[in-house]
C-alpha cells in the first residue's frame, strides 16, 4: 500500500514555486489557482519573502495549490476515482491540518476548485481570529510524553498538534508560552514557532463558525480512496463526515501521531510527501525508526517526480490489480467495538450498503460496502474488538 501525505502551514519556503514553473502548464495553473483563492499565489510563491508567505490568509491556499499541482503531475491525482475492488484502495491519503483539504481533493471528495476556494476562506477566517487576541504556538521536542502534556496544561495551554516522533506543539497565550519556555519539561526543548496565533484551539472559534456557515453549500462526493482523519487517525467513510471534520479541526487538536499509527497498522510499504515537502516525511522516518521495509520520499523538486512515479506504478502494477479477485476483504476503518449488520451470509448487497458500525471511545463509525457484491462470510461477531485495518467480512464483487 502507498501512502500520500499532504503538508500543512509551516511547510512553506521562500521561492518554493520557482523550480516547478519549468513544467508545462505550471504558471497558468498557479495563476488560475490564485484567481480562485483571490490571492497572487504565483508572485508569493516565487518572489515573496518569509514574512510575506507567513500570512495565514495566503499561506494556506499557496501550500494546498502547490500540493495539488504536483499531485496532478504524478498522473491520476487528484480527482474522483471510480470505486471498484480494483481501484482506489491501493492508496491511503492523510493531510496535516490544512493539508486535509488537499487530501480531500485527492480522495475525490472535493474538486480542486472547491478545495482551493475553501482553503482561502479558511485562511482568511483564521487570520481574522488571530487578530482578535495575541496568541502563539511553540514546538516541544523530546521529553516524557505524559510530562510534556502535563506541563503544557499546567500553563493553560493546549496540545494543538500531537505529531508523533516526540513532537508536540503547544498553543495559547503568549505569557503561557513564555512560561513554558522558561521552565521546559525534563529532557525537552521548547521552540517558539513563527505563526500568527493559536491554531487548533478555541481561539479559532470565530473561524470555525464562519466555515460552518459556508460548507452547507458544498456537495461533497464519497471518498474514493482511503482517507485518514487528523481527529483520531481513522478512515473517513462519507463525504459529509469529511466536511464535518474539516470544519471541526479548526478548533480541535491535530493528531497526526494517530495517522502515523494507522499507516503502520495498514502495512504501508511506501510513502510520498507532496511539496512543500520534508516535515511529514521526517516525522514518518523518526516515528518508524528501524523499519527498513518502508521507503519514504519527500518530493522537494521536479527531479523527484520520476522516483515518485515509480512508487505509484509499483503499487498500481501489483498482480492483485491486474485481475478481478474471487473475493475481497472488507476492513474496519477504526478501532472500537463492532456491531455487524443483520445481513445473512449469501446476501447480495448494493454498493454503499451498511455492513457494520464500529463504536470507539469518541464516536461511532459506519462501515459500508464500497461496491456491489455477495456477502460471502462474516469474520467478526457482535461485540468483537477490532482495530483499524482488521478484516470484518469477505465480499464477492459483482462482475
Amino acid at each position: 500500500m502507498l501512502a500520500v501525505l499532504a503538508p500543512g502551514q509551516g511547510a512553506q519556503k521562500p521561492g518554493m514555486l520557482t523550480d516547478w514553473l519549468a513544467l508545462p502548464g505550471a504558471e497558468s495553473f498557479f495563476r488560475w489557482a490564485g484567481a480562485v483563492a483571490d490571492a497572487d499565489l504565483l508572485t508569493l510563491g516565487t518572489t515573496g519573502d518569509a514574512e510575506a508567505i507567513k500570512d495565514t490568509a495566503v499561506t494556506q491556499p499557496l501550500v494546498v495549490a502547490m500540493s495539488l499541482f504536483v499531485a496532478r503531475e504524478l498522473g491520476g491525482l487528484p480527482g474522483p476515482v471510480a470505486h471498484t475492488p480494483q481501484t482506489g484502495r491501493d492508496v491511503v491519503i492523510a493531510g496535516h491540518s490544512v493539508g486535509e483539504l488537499t487530501a480531500a481533493a485527492l480522495a475525490g471528495v472535493l474538486s480542486v476548485e472547491a478545495a482551493i476556494a475553501l482553503t482561502a476562506v479558511r485562511g482568511r477566517a483564521m487570520a481574522r481570529a488571530c487578530a482578535q487576541t495575541p496568541t502563539g504556538m511553540s514546538a516541544v521536542l523530546g521529553g516524557d510524553p505524559a510530562e510534556v502534556l502535563a506541563a503544557i496544561e499546567s500553563h493553560g495551554l493546549t496540545p494543538a498538534n500531537v505529531n508523533g516522533a516526540g513532537q508536540v506543539v503547544a498553543a495559547g497565550s503568549l505569557d503561557g508560552l513564555a512560561a513554558l519556555k522558561a521552565a521546559p519539561p525534563a529532557k525537552a526543548r521548547v521552540m517558539p514557532l513563527s505563526v500568527a496565533g493559536a491554531f487548533h484551539t478555541d481561539f479559532m472559534a470565530s473561524a470555525r463558525t464562519e466555515l460552518e456557515g459556508l460548507v452547507g453549500g458544498i456537495r461533497p462526493a464519497q471518498p474514493s480512496r482511503l482517507l485518514l482523519s487528523n481527529k483520531d487517525g481513522s478512515a473517513v467513510e462519507t463525504g459529509a463526515a469529511v466536511l464535518d471534520r474539516l470544519v471541526s479541526q479548526v478548533t480541535n487538536p491535530v493528531r497526526f501521531d494517530a495517522c502515523l499509527d494507522t499507516l503502520r497498522e495498514l502495512g504501508v510499504t511506501a510513502v510520498i510527501e507532496l511539496p512543500p515537502a520534508g516535515a511529514l516525511a521526517g516525522l514518518a522516518k523518526r516515528d518508524w525508526k528501524g523499519r527498513h521495509d518502508v521507503e519514504v520520499l519527500a518530493i522537494t523538486g521536479p527531479t523527484d517526480l520520476d522516483r515518485a512515479a515509480e512508487l505509484i506504478a509499483a503499487e498500481r502494477g501489483r498482480a492483485e490489480a491486474e485481475h478481478a479477485p474471487d473475493w475481497r476483504v472488507v476492513v474496519s476503518p477504526a478501532r472500537g467495538t463492532i456491531s455487524p449488520a443483520a445481513v445473512a451470509e449469501g446476501t447480495s448487497l448494493p454498493a454503499g450498503a451498511t455492513l457494520a458500525t464500529v463504536a470507539g471511545r469518541r464516536e461511532t463509525v459506519e462501515v459500508a460496502a464500497g461496491y456491489a457484491g455477495l456477502l460471502a462470510e462474516w469474520l467478526v461477531a457482535e461485540g468483537d474488538l477490532v482495530d483499524a485495518g482488521d478484516p470484518i467480512a469477505r465480499l464477492y464483487p459483482e462482475v
